[in-house]
């Protein structure tokens, strides 16, 4: 385990930013989260959402809420409400359709997410508090909101209010421009640079970073499960419908219901195989906390990793519960004003 000079030494010799008697090269600033690619006006009560707008990354997006939502078509009115069985059309359609509504929930508040957290654990390192400071000063440009790392704001103003001891050295992004947190990776498709970034994924237009990793997991297992349950509804459907020679089996002709129901059944085959995968993949990085990139790339650890059960803990949030398995947790509802703008903002509501 280094200690946190060394690990100072050891950025220096890759991109120095601060150092006894160096220069700190000026850049603009561009403090702000981004909004459809731009940047957001921080006004005083201004609200903000994490969206990127990267074509392919928001068709991926549009195409994953149209195979959910022809899945839950086809299961509800192809196989359910024709089903002679009420029971069996409630418990099923109900189950289905919870699950479909979390794994859409998730999917959105992962896409809409700000994959960096502005917050340090309760045991902080020496070098997790000079980051913390880092931190902080970026919050204090941009009026406490949550955001990924400013372009540009490695500035001679910004090294000051650090304060910084002589001989300890920052990493600085050449890509972006700015202050780069400990584990942050810059992407090329954010144009930020991310902590913790595990890959950036096209099906929710937005990296996995530190901050929307739970809903990611949960969004993989809430699409593996309703294509399970989808395939295991359309196997006994199929049963059911050549028992009776497709006889009042559904609601529409035979041809329609088999080709529905191929079409359903490949898409469910597809989803559950790469979710799955995908869902092992992010809970075995979270126990060995590491990121697929530094994995790939094969970084050599500078920090102290978390154990299993920590690892999940602090990505999940406090102890096992069923709040592990809820996307709304942590959402924050604004009441909303209308035609009076001297009243002040409506309530905040936390979930």
């Amino acid at each position: 385990m280094h200690s946190s000079n060394h690990r100072l030494r050891e950025m220096e010799q890759h991109h120095p930013l601060l150092s006894a008697g160096g220069d700190v090269e000026s850049g603009s600033l561009a403090a702000g989260v981004m909004v459809g690619g731009g940047h957001a006006d921080h006004s005083a009560g201004n609200r903000t959402v994490w969206f990127i707008q990267d074509s392919c990354g928001m068709v991926c997006a549009g195409m994953t809420w149209f195979l959910v939502l022809y899945a839950q078509f086809v299961v509800n009115f192809v196989m359910l409400m024709p089903a002679k069985s009420f029971w069996y059309s409630l418990l099923n359609g109900a189950t289905f359709n919870s699950l479909a509504v979390l794994a859409l929930a998730s999917h959105l508040r992962t896409m809409l997410s700000d994959p960096v957290s502005m917050s340090c654990g309760s045991q902080c390192t020496r070098r997790q508090f000079v980051i913390l400071l880092i931190k902080i000063a970026i919050i204090d440009s941009i009026l406490n909101l949550q955001g990924a790392v400013p372009k540009g704001n490695a500035t001679k103003e910004y090294m000051e209010r650090l304060q910084l001891k002589p001989g300890e050295v920052i990493y600085k992004c050449p890509k972006c421009c700015s202050i780069k947190p400990e584990r942050a990776h810059h992407c090329s498709i954010c144009k930020r640079c991310i902590r913790k970034m595990d890959h950036h994924c096209p099906w929710v237009n937005n990296c996995v970073g530190e901050k929307n990793q739970r809903f990611f997991v949960l969004f993989t297992m809430y699409i593996a499960l309703i294509s399970a349950h989808a395939l295991g509804l359309s196997g006994m459907h199929f049963f059911t419908c050549i028992k009776v020679q497709w006889n009042e089996c559904s609601d529409f002709s035979p041809g329609v219901s088999v080709l529905l129901l191929i079409f359903l059944c490949l898409e469910a085959i597809l989803f559950l195989t790469f979710t799955a995968v995908m869902f092992g993949t992010q809970i075995h990085s979270i126990c060995n906390d590491e990121t697929e990139i530094e994995r790939l790339k094969n970084e050599k650890p500078t920090w102290e990793r978390r154990t299993r059960w920590d690892g999940m803990k602090a990505v999940f949030g406090g102890p096992p519960s069923l709040l592990w398995c809820n996307p709304f947790t942590g959402l924050r509802l604004h009441r909303l004003t209308f035609l009076n703008q001297s009243r002040r903002p409506g309530s905040e509501f936390s979930i």
